[in-house]
């Protein structure tokens, strides 16, 4: 926990120094930055794994790993992109949804980049959106076999279920009221979104911090 902390507060520094200003004022740290100060923390203890979950020439979908010695996933995240909605995208849609997932990963493990989903990442969430309502639908000869897609609302509960425990893990370990404090500034912005989007998974990280402070 101590060596978390300490990535954080690494990761919040270069967000002053190093961010890049998005609309609307805030910073966004990116990726590699990220990348280096966790291993300048963990060096090698911690691996960073992604796996392909979509690539159907249309749309890709990948989901990063971080994962501890013992090979158990601490942190995850998942990304999505559309095939030539954007100039990156024409040529690069994997390694840019890769870059993505990372990012959300650490973002999940408290090494975000100054909010949880980064304007960057919204503007190519809406660009996505708007490449598939412009996309027309091929016409195939042969009959397709009926095969139902992976639904990206279940991926991101699925996400969001795996954020809560992990909270709840770092909760459970945190040892004085100066710590439980300084984790929830750190996780403020995450655990905003999470109110939003899933407000019985924050109920139950909120759940298990007051029990934990009235038992500091």
């Amino acid at each position: 926990m101590k060596e978390l902390i300490e990535a954080m507060s690494e990761v919040n520094d270069l967000n002053r120094t190093h961010g890049v200003t998005q609309r609307g004022g805030k910073k966004y740290t990116e990726v590699f930055i990220r990348v280096e100060a966790l291993r300048k923390t963990f060096g090698t203890s911690l691996g960073i794994e992604t796996e392909i979950r979509v690539d159907d020439g249309h749309r890709v979908v990948v989901q990063a790993y971080i994962k501890n010695e013992q090979g158990m996933t601490i942190g995850s995240g998942i990304a999505e992109e559309i095939r030539g909605s954007s100039n990156v995208n024409k040529t690069s849609a994997m390694e840019n949804a890769e870059t993505s997932a990372v990012g959300r990963a650490l973002a999940s493990l408290g090494l975000h980049g100054g909010q949880y989903a980064s304007a960057f990442e919204l503007e190519v969430a809406a660009n996505n959106k708007e490449a598939i309502a412009q996309q027309k639908v091929p016409v195939s000869p042969q009959p397709q076999p009926n095969l139902t897609p992976p639904n990206p609302v279940d991926e991101l509960r699925a996400a969001d279920e795996e954020f809560t425990r992990q909270r709840i893990a770092e909760i459970q370990g945190i040892n004085t009221l100066d710590e439980l404090k300084q984790w929830d500034d750190y996780f403020s912005d995450q655990l905003d979104r999470l109110n939003l989007s899933c407000p019985d998974l924050y109920k139950q990280i909120e759940l298990e911090a007051n029990k934990r402070k009235a038992f500091l």
